[in-house]
């Protein structure tokens, strides 16, 4: 007896839901994604397997690193908008130099920086692509012009303020790992003569060792 022959249906998918369903994470991803803005003193952090997150506002980042100069530089940072406008206001009236609101607007929207105050408004001028490229000296800590000081110390205040007396700013360091142990020493020396002896030191992670 002769077989018969079925035809063979060509299979087939509909693909349609699976490119919506792509389609949408990958518009939900770039939507939700910050960039990473690139850091006007990049540093080598030394490692570490402990992992702590650091706070998102009332806090303060000293950064010391050498520039493309070969120059060790000192760079300040704070978290939460409030502060920066507060603590530039401050700044402004103890060494005299004037900011109007936009400085202190734009200011509020920025990362580090490491410039003398009176050179402060060229930076906040500045777009936010050209900050990490223009130079900058650091922000002086000589005995005759600590500015760095005076940075933590408004800061501070600022902090305890906008908080009506709750909280107090955490202090933190990031620090090259090849950087020499005495320039780091003088910004402790810094924070204990405020009475700073709680701060943090900011650290890249690595695997634990098994």
């Amino acid at each position: 007896m002769a077989k018969i022959k079925m035809k063979k249906k060509s299979a087939s998918t509909d693909m349609t839901a699976m490119c919506d369903v792509a389609f949408l994470l990958l518009t939900f991803f770039i939507l939700t994604a910050t960039a990473k803005v690139p850091e006007a003193l990049p540093v080598d952090t030394p490692s570490s397997t402990v992992l702590t997150k650091m706070p998102d506002t009332d806090l303060a980042i000293i950064t010391i690193g050498k520039g493309k100069d070969g120059v060790s530089k000192v760079f300040f940072d704070m978290k939460g908008r409030e502060l920066r406008k507060e603590t530039l206001a401050g700044m402004g009236t103890k060494l005299g130099v004037e900011f109007s609101e936009e400085d202190k607007a734009k200011f509020a929207l920025m990362d580090d920086f490491g410039v003398p105050l009176a050179n402060l408004k060229q930076i906040i001028d500045m777009k936010a692509a050209d900050r990490s490229k223009a130079p900058q000296p650091g922000i002086p800590m000589d005995s005759l012009d600590n500015q760095l000081k005076d940075w933590l110390l408004v800061s501070r205040r600022a902090a305890i303020d906008l908080s009506g007396g709750t909280k107090e700013l955490q202090i933190a360091i990031k620090g090259d790992a090849k950087e020499d142990y005495p320039k780091i020493k003088k910004i402790m020396d810094i924070l204990q003569d405020q009475k700073i002896n709680s701060f943090s030191l900011v650290t890249g992670m690595r695997g634990k060792d098994f």
